[in-house]
Order: C-alpha cells, then structure tokens, then sequence
C-alpha cells in the first residue's frame, strides 16, 4: 500500500485564492458605500453554525480609533467585493446606513435572536432589493 501524497502547508493558498478568502483577511476589510464612499471596516463575520455559510458581516462604523464605533450586521448577501477598491461594496448611502439596525459595543445583541434577524432583513431586504445592490 503506497501513502498518500500530502501537500505541504506552504503550498496551499491560505488566504486567498481567485474565490475563497480566508476570515482572518477579510476582517479588517474596507466597506464602501454608494459612489465609492467608505463607510467603515469589517470587524467580524458571524457563520451559521447549522449551514456553515456566512449569515453577517459586522460593519464597524464612526467613533475615533475604534472607540464610540457602533456595529452594523450587513447581510452577507448584500456584500460585493471590488478589486478596485479593494474593499467590499454595498448599495448604502451613509444616511442608509445610520438608519439600519445597529448596537453599541457595549450592548449585548444576540445576532441569532429571530426578533434582530429579522429587523436587520427586512431592513436591507433580499440580494439587491435596496437601491445600488
């Protein structure tokens, strides 16, 4: 019985390839708004558990070296990656965005809680429902 040929670690794009894109990369990643605006940072993704697809990423959004930002779970569907920007872009002017669903550091939200998902869904609505997306 001959062994398995491993490939090394180092042979294997860790984080990045033409389609996949490692967690640890996309956090800190730029979100711009509409007409290339940018609106803030990427500070977490939240993966279902069940599904192991991503359901937000949490935009940080205003406050001064990361303190008073407040949080903003965007669907990850109503995300975009743009090469050029080199930053993720969704169909949100900045009033669009300090109007969706939002929680202070300091607050406790649970994201999995029905009653916020669908507060934060029926805001940004289904892939491309909003202006711009």
């Amino acid at each position: 019985m001959t062994e398995p040929a491993f490939t090394t670690p180092e042979a294997v794009a860790r984080d990045e390839t033409l389609s996949l894109i490692s967690a640890d990369k996309v956090r800190g990643s730029a979100v711009y708004g509409a007409g290339a605006e940018r609106l803030g940072e990427i500070e977490t993704l939240m993966i279902d558990k069940q599904r192991g697809v991503v359901t937000y990423a949490v935009l940080a959004y205003g406050g001064i070296l990361g303190f008073g930002a407040r949080h903003y779970p965007l669907p990850w569907h109503q995300l975009r990656y743009d090469t050029e920007l080199e930053g993720y872009v969704v169909g949100l002017a900045l009033a669009d965005l300090e109007a969706a669903p939002s929680f202070a550091p300091e607050e406790h939200v649970d994201l999995a809680d029905t009653e916020w998902g669908e507060r934060v869904h029926s805001y940004y609505g289904p892939a491309g429902a909003r202006p711009g997306l």
